[in-house]
């Protein structure tokens, strides 16, 4: 208000309570859509913060499934080392040797940081969840229905299996339920 200006009292209240009466419409209209935005806003941040998780669960799920993939992509050559060191070698080649075995070593420790462990079959029950039948043999001094040689080694995370063994299976009965050999 102005100080200069005088308003007798009779005036200066008869003038707040239409001032009031006036306001109150807009004042009830501004609350309520303070309400209302107070609630979008609250919607808007509870959607934000979904979004986020859902994309933070996305890009892990996503790792995850490249991780997987190069994994998968690397057992063949762990596989092809390995069968490097079972051929028979040249005493000539010692340090060819070495190298593989070496290298061998390497790649098993950074399976494991990840992990991945190998998985050792022979003298287990044959499983069809962790195995896969390549062949049967008739060995009666073995119990039926048990690894007796891994073709392809198996690997494992935890309890899942990350890749089946490929097995040599002994089967005593061959009229019995023989393994799938696939």
């Amino acid at each position: 208000m102005n100080p200069d200006i005088q308003i007798p009292a009779s005036d200066s209240q008869h003038a707040t309570t239409e001032e009031d009466h006036a306001a109150s419409p807009d004042a009830a209209s501004l609350g309520e859509e303070l309400a209302e935005q107070q609630v979008r806003y609250l919607r808007l941040a509870a959607d934000f913060e979904n979004f986020k998780r859902r994309t933070r669960r996305d890009s892990e799920q996503a790792a995850a499934a490249e991780k997987e993939a190069f994994i998968r992509d690397l057992l063949p050559v762990l596989d092809n080392l390995e069968r490097a060191l079972a051929a028979e070698h040249d005493p000539a080649s010692k340090s060819l040797h070495q190298g593989v075995t070496i290298t061998l070593q390497q790649l098993g420790q950074l399976l494991h940081s990840h992990g991945i462990e190998a998985i050792e079959d022979v003298g287990l029950p044959f499983d069809p969840l962790r195995h896969e039948a390549v062949c049967v043999r008739h060995d009666p001094s073995q119990p039926d229905q048990i690894v007796l040689e891994v073709a392809r080694r198996g690997y494992g995370c935890g309890d899942q299996v990350f890749r089946p063994a490929q097995a040599i299976v002994n089967v005593l009965n061959p009229s019995s339920e023989a393994p799938h050999v696939g």
